[in-house]
């Protein structure tokens, strides 16, 4: 490939960066990481002069394969890229994503290298042994098992060119990997890649010849969250006494009514989700509140005028009943007994009648576990932006696979800036209004 070809292809990931989707929820610090590994190769190929007989060698292939991930439509969370994690104090392993890929935390480890010079063992007595595949993934399995925060419940192991049968049997045989589909309906390999080693060599590839390997190194909680679930389904009853009040509550109905009792794909509400399901703003009542005088709305809400009236607006533009449909929708509910008591507080002192209402019945459609934080997330230490209160609600969450529907994101950007993944849903605010 010529020079003028790897050149558009840098500035073509440099346009995949910027666009990388919002579902992914790829923080700033990650977006600037991969635009500077970019903007990097493309400096070095300006510098390359175009006379050059020498095979162009860059490493534009592997940074195009992690861009490639990153818009698989199940990752998210996505918390760094690129990075060193330590191992030991003097030694760190490298790991291209730290993200949640389908409810689970993980790392993605990319080998953009041909297949037939990646060995199990090095051999060579001239390069440092470490270079072969049998001791990168011991060291990589040493560092998931030993972290904290970072912890992953797998490694995915993306190897862009395949690789050979015998390795793959190794793999399988000495780590337990089992070889996965990363296919989804929308989502293809159809990117142009090149051959060669670590440092390649460009010649036109696609990926079609990738494979992916997954090497569990923590719990999952399915077993124990069917149990759960399956135990603690309310009566079927309790649909019929939602359904009186379906004439007074129609867009909450709706909804309540599209959750599934039986599903084991459960959503985590936070305090913020709930007070937004019940508010008399979400419920209809913005017409009412842009029609009270401005004096009586500065008295009742006193210095949270302007962030009500905020909300009335964002309502009317979008609502919100609607937008939490589409995450919510044949999912089974679950709070902490920490959010429930919180939950019932704040309605039972600043709710009004129609909202307390709401709330009542809301509550018969959610199950209540108890508070039990993932070692992961106490792990954080506690500050003023890591408070407890949240690393327990959001750690609940987190123990059950669960993403958190919230409108804390100042808590969610502490915890991705600490370098965790997290699973979460994010909402527009919505106060309690006293309807």
């Amino acid at each position: 490939m010529e020079l003028g070809d790897a050149k558009k292809r840098c500035g073509d990931v440099i346009e995949r960066i910027e666009r990388l989707p919002g579902s992914t929820k790829i923080t700033a610090s990650c977006k600037r990481t991969l635009l500077k590994l970019a903007r990097s190769e493309l400096t070095f190929l300006s510098r390359v002069s175009s006379t050059s007989s020498t095979p162009l060698s860059v490493n534009i292939g592997h940074l195009e394969a992690v861009v490639h991930i990153l818009q698989h439509p199940l990752i998210t969370g996505v918390s760094r890229v690129c990075k060193p994690i330590p191992l030991s104090p003097k030694t760190c392993v490298h790991v291209d994503i730290v993200c949640t890929l389908n409810r689970n935390p993980v790392w993605i480890i990319v080998s953009h290298r041909n297949p037939k010079y990646i060995t199990w063992r090095n051999e060579s007595q001239q390069t440092n042994q470490t270079r072969g595949l049998q001791f990168r993934i011991q060291q990589l399995t040493a560092a998931a098992r030993s972290a904290l925060a970072l912890k992953p419940s797998s490694l995915i192991l993306f190897f862009s060119h395949g690789l050979s049968s015998i390795l793959s049997d190794q793999l399988k045989h000495e780590f337990g990997a089992t070889e996965v589909q990363l296919g989804y309906p929308n989502f293809h390999f159809h990117l142009m890649e090149e051959a060669g080693d670590w440092i390649n060599v460009l010649v036109a590839r696609t990926y079609q010849e990738a494979c992916v390997f997954e090497i569990k190194v923590g719990d999952t909680k399915d077993a124990v969250l069917s149990s759960h679930v399956k135990d603690s389904c309310p009566m079927a009853a309790k649909w019929e006494m939602l359904e009186d009040h379906t004439q007074f509550f129609p867009a909450f109905s709706s909804l309540i009514s599209k959750m599934n009792l039986f599903s084991l794909d459960v959503v985590n509400f936070g305090t913020t989700a709930l007070i937004a399901l019940v508010s008399g703003i979400s419920n209809g009542g913005t017409e009412k509140l842009l029609a009270t005088p401005e004096s009586e709305l500065r008295q009742r809400f006193k210095g949270n005028y302007e962030f009500v009236i905020g909300q009335v607006m964002s309502e009317i533009q979008n609502p919100i009943l609607v937008e939490l449909s589409c995450s919510i929708s044949g999912k089974r509910g679950i709070i902490c007994e920490s959010v429930h008591s919180e939950f019932k507080e704040l309605v039972s002192m600043v709710g009004g009648p129609n909202e307390k209402l709401r709330a009542s019945h809301l509550l018969k459609y959610l199950t209540v576990v108890p508070d039990s934080p993932s070692k992961r997330m106490m792990s954080l230490p506690t500050t003023r932006k890591l408070a407890l209160k949240n690393k327990v609600v959001f750690g609940t969450g987190d123990y059950w696979r669960a993403p958190t529907v919230t409108a804390n994101m100042a808590f969610v950007r502490a915890v991705s800036q600490a370098g965790m993944s997290l699973f979460t849903i994010e909402h527009r605010p919505r106060a309690l209004t006293g309807d």
